[in-house]
């Protein structure tokens, strides 16, 4: 190993990643701290939230509200939505708006003061998002908190769906949650509670069952819409346009069959899936964690296309509590059909896992939102909700009371906080302790085969099981099992995050690929790029997998002349920078054009994908088994992010000898990528860290040097034998050989 001094500010440099990294993990609570009213209220005029309002009052209650005064009249409450509800929106950050609202439950006015939507940063005109939510004011929210009325909708804005669906429903969940609560000075039926109950899901209830009795029970259950009722729906709404643009001619047809079902619950899930698919679904499921079953038929998909582009269901979502959740493609699982012989066939059906830090309780009642769209123009849609509400039969789980115990006259330590107190990114390390533990300890492994890689690489075959072993475990365990797959997609983030309003809870919230990304840091300043992107990238490892079995199939092997290879080597650079200037422009369009990544298709989804995808990644595959790792060489855009500060590496850890490259080309055309120049040097950007040229670096029936080094130690040994001196050698002693105790003489 030697040691290459660089300049002050290359050090600098490597010493800034280091402290970005390692910034202490308590900040992030304190920063979401401050996400309160008492921050945000300086940023609000009472004005803004009551016409003829004047000053704010003390903030009371937790969560906080103000009161808003016009003189020395209350005029309302002035609240924040993510104080209340779930606000979480496209970037993966909340969306702060401060709400106005009168004691009986009209809203006033509402100021939008924080968000980190790059769609709305840099593209649609944030006051075009904020004027279609100035639809909510003056509706009555009390009604929709007592049931009497539907919850209300606002018109979408094209290419912010996601953004506009988060804002309206964070005020209105929020408003409905404060109403509830009795804050207001009312004591009547909705802030009533009583006893509580402690439901728990009783795992031995796991007998496999039948379609129509599922049915029957409630264990399914349905929503079925013709095309004439989602069009008067339409019309109540006064959304002329949808009414005049409906999926069919015939309002009698079937809009869509709509079932939904809980499969984490033994019976159901036995019955709908199957013996087998259920227990891998088991087996994949955190401690607590739900899946659900949607299927659906008719005019209508309640899939839709966002999630083929962004990656996320936008027309279904989760509801329980007042809060909600829309799935993401990593959470679901497309499934061909029903396992009963007697369940009827749809056209589309998917298995949804919750995510883990959504506090979903599959006991407790909750509500599937089914969100209609129609096209109102060019750009403009109008939205309808539906909801589905499901409440799982009481034969699935046991209930026992619950006993009230009187809050405390103190206020508990960080210390005493129970688990559901922690911050959200805690819970989830807590849960995955193992996978946790099973990653650090693979790094440490790796971390030990580069220490001692002269010590490995001098026993080739030991070296060949181990590579191939760290290989399949990167590809099956990271990659298919714990889905921890980089992504170029990570670096585009971290940098809108940190130049928008950076919080570490967000990148804490995945454990896996933070601590891959804090490995990846560390290994940049040692071996630049190589550990990564030759041992740690589940896509690059199934690549050079294929490529060895093609090897030894005897699959032609393509070598492109060097010129040619060192010319679409900046393909990747030009592709990493393309990504690298449209997430400045839109993080969403950015994500999309990030599907040059055959990663989410391979690894994530394991090829359960539409079919464009699936060719793409496949014909990628197909490459690399002529050209090994044809990807990783010539369009990775994580690869070409990763080699640019991988400059900074520290230490060369790849031993050369003054003749390679001249005259020796051994190393250069054995190279499994061409990393290396014809004239010897080694291309850091390029080298994967695959150490087969330190292999012929020891060997001393391949490597000319070593040959040579061979044959003179050879030459040495055999001059210092007594015949190399003209010496005669002594003469063994003769054997005299007897038989019956006479001598034998030879004819």
């Amino acid at each position: 190993m030697r040691y290459f001094g660089k300049t002050p500010r290359t050090l600098l440099a490597g010493l800034i990643l280091l402290a970005a990294i390692c910034v202490s993990l308590s900040d992030a609570r304190q920063a979401f701290a401050a996400a309160q009213l008492s921050t945000f209220i300086q940023k609000v005029q009472p004005g803004e939230l009551f016409e003829g309002a004047d000053r704010f009052g003390e903030l009371t209650g937790e969560p906080p509200v103000a009161p808003v005064y016009r003189g020395k009249d209350l005029a309302g409450y002035a609240y924040l939505n993510s104080d209340f509800t779930t606000s979480i929106g496209y970037s993966g950050k909340p969306i702060h708006i401060a709400v106005g609202i009168d004691a009986s439950g009209v809203i006033h006015g509402f100021k939008l003061l924080e968000h980190h939507e790059p769609i709305v940063l840099i593209g649609i005109p944030q006051a075009k998002v904020v004027a279609v939510l100035n639809s909510l004011i003056g509706k009555d929210l009390a009604r929709v908190a007592a049931g009497e009325e539907r919850p209300p909708q606002v018109d979408i804005v094209s290419g912010a769906t996601v953004t506009v669906l988060v804002m309206s429903d964070s005020v209105v969940r929020s408003a409905v949650t404060l109403i509830r609560s009795g804050r207001f000075g009312k004591s009547d039926a909705l802030a009533a509670e009583a006893v509580p109950e402690i439901r728990k899901l009783d795992l031995s209830k796991d007998k496999a069952s039948d379609w129509q009795t599922l049915l029957g029970d409630g264990s399914i259950r349905s929503l079925r819409l013709t095309v004439g009722e989602v069009s008067k729906a339409f019309a109540d709404a006064k959304h002329q346009d949808g009414v005049a643009r409906p999926e069919t001619d015939n309002p009698g047809d079937r809009f869509i069959d709509l079932f939904v079902a809980p499969v984490s619950v033994p019976t159901i899930g036995k019955t709908l899936l199957g013996e087998a698919a259920y227990q891998r679904l088991v087996a994949a499921l955190k401690p607590g964690q739900s899946a659900i079953l949607i299927g659906g038929d008719g005019a209508y998909s309640f899939k839709g296309s966002a999630y083929v582009r962004g990656g996320i269901f936008d027309r279904i979502e989760l509801l329980q509590n007042e809060q909600g959740v829309r799935f993401r493609d990593r959470n679901h699982t497309r499934i061909a059909a029903f396992a009963p012989s007697d369940a009827p066939h749809l056209k589309d059906i998917g298995l949804f896992v919750v995510p883990a830090d959504f506090m979903f309780d599959v006991t407790a009642p909750w509500e599937i939102q089914l969100l209609v769209q129609r096209t109102l123009g060019a750009r403009e849609k109008a939205v309808i909700p539906f909801n589905l509400g499901y409440a799982l039969p009481s034969a699935y789980y046991t209930t026992t009371k619950a006993v009230v115990v009187e809050p405390p006259t103190e206020k508990p330590s960080a210390a005493e906080l129970v688990a559901d107190e922690q911050p959200l990114w805690v819970r989830i390390w807590n849960m995955d302790r193992v996978t946790i533990g099973i990653t650090i300890a693979a790094l440490l492994v790796l971390t030990g085969i580069f220490f001692f890689q002269d010590w490995l690489v001098k026993r080739p075959r030991l070296f060949a099981w181990v590579r191939n072993g760290y290989l399949l475990f990167t590809l099956v365990w990271l990659g298919w099992y714990a889905g921890a797959q980089l992504s170029v997609v990570n670096v585009l983030t971290f940098t809108s995050a940190l130049v928008t309003n950076f919080s570490w809870e967000f990148f804490l919230a995945a454990p896996l690929i933070f601590i891959l990304w804090a490995a990846v840091a560390a290994g940049l300043l040692f071996w630049g790029r190589g550990p990564f992107c030759g041992w740690l990238c589940p896509f690059g490892a199934l690549q050079e997998l294929l490529s060895a079995v093609a090897k030894r199939l005897k699959v032609p092997q393509v070598r492109l002349p060097w010129g040619l290879h060192e010319r679409l080597w900046p393909i990747k650079y030009i592709i990493f920078l393309g990504l690298f200037g449209m997430s400045f422009y839109s993080m969403s369009y950015a994500e999309m054009l990030s599907e040059v990544e055959p990663f989410k298709t391979v690894i994530i989804l394991k090829f359960v994908r539409d079919w464009p995808f699936v060719i793409f990644a496949v014909a990628l595959l197909v490459a690399g088994l002529f050209i090994e790792r044809f990807y990783c060489r010539y369009l990775c855009p994580l690869g070409a992010a990763l080699a640019i500060p991988g400059r900074i590496r520290m230490f060369e850890w790849l031993k050369r000898y003054p003749d390679c490259g001249s005259p020796c080309q051994r190393c250069s055309k054995e190279c499994p990528v061409q990393a290396i120049h014809p004239e010897g040097q080694i291309n850091v950007n390029e080298c994967i860290y695959c150490m087969h040229c330190q292999e012929l670096y020891h060997d001393d029936h391949r490597c000319p040097h070593m040959i040579q080094k061979r044959l003179k130690r050879e030459k040495f040994m055999a001059l210092s034998t007594p015949e190399s001196r003209g010496e005669q050698p002594p003469k063994p002693p003769r054997t005299v050989v007897t038989h019956n105790g006479q001598p034998i003489t030879p004819s």
